[in-house]
């Protein structure tokens, strides 16, 4: 999975240059992440370490904490079964939610980085369910245990050990989230531009409130977890993805074009 990883990350290194970072799964976890570009933070010995058939990747544009290594994505955690969870977005409740996980839960946080709030608390929603035999059903049960938590954006992939890839985007889908296909293979990603690259054919968007599981026989399960008023990201549009990608059946290049339009409208009032 890491020679997907990897050339996906260089193509999304416009959305974050504070650090980089991948975990792939082959019988046990293997992590890679640090300060610095993808090209810094990755070299020949490293990739060759991360074998696997299954992984996510990620780079960091700090929205919270000091952007210290300790904060760069992805996170693994132990129990249940073992997670790795990267995601982008922005949780407005948390350092509400670092105070409950802490103090209530007693949780050990190794950053100040929202994406472990996110994993400890599918852990804990896992962990509320008979895990003898892990269901779709079971998987959707936790994260609608998770969204009921969770105030502000965040697009989510997460691998769970020897179980699936499971990808989530919030009841408003103001972070983007595209999922495609090449044969068997499954690609999740924040801009369209990365499955180009890849040779992935797009699929769908992953729509607001939706979370989507594929088992380790590459079987597809989806569920409409949590419904809420579409609000995308105006930086998105501005600021954040490639002229070239398109982001819930827009182009990012015409977004903008019309942009202008408007604001030439009102300048002219």
């Amino acid at each position: 999975a890491i020679d997907k990883i990897y050339p996906g990350l260089l193509a999304l290194q416009h959305r974050g240059q504070d650090s980089a970072g991948a975990a792939t799964f082959e019988n046990n976890f293997h992590l890679k992440k640090g300060n610095g570009l993808v090209m810094n933070v990755f070299n020949q010995k490293n990739i060759e370490r991360l074998s696997g058939t299954v992984g996510i990747g990620h780079v960091r544009y700090p929205t919270v904490g000091t952007g210290s290594a300790e904060d760069a994505q992805p996170f693994i955690i132990t129990t249940p079964y073992g997670i790795a969870l990267a995601h982008n977005g922005n949780l407005v409740n948390y350092f509400d939610l670092r105070k409950y996980l802490i103090e209530k839960q007693f949780r050990y946080l190794n950053s100040h980085c929202d994406a472990e709030i996110i994993l400890n608390l599918l852990s804990m929603e896992l962990g509320k369910i008979d895990l003898k035999r892990l269901t779709p059903r079971k998987v959707f049960t936790a994260v609608s245990g998770v969204y009921g938590k969770l105030l502000g954006s965040y697009a989510v992939v997460a691998v769970i050990a020897n179980k699936g890839l499971l990808a989530f985007r919030d009841q408003h889908g103001i972070k983007p989230l595209i999922m495609g296909k090449n044969g068997k293979s499954y690609c999740f990603a924040s801009e369209s531009v990365a499955l180009d690259l890849l040779g992935y054919k797009t699929m769908q968007d992953v729509r607001p409130g939706e979370a989507i599981f594929i088992d380790t026989k590459n079987g597809y399960h989806l569920a409409k977890i949590k419904q809420g008023k579409e609000a995308a990201c105006i930086f998105e549009y501005v600021y954040f993805a490639r002229p070239d990608s398109i982001i819930d059946g827009r182009g990012v290049y015409e977004a903008r074009l019309r942009l202008g339009e408007e604001l030439g409208k009102e300048c002219l009032k």
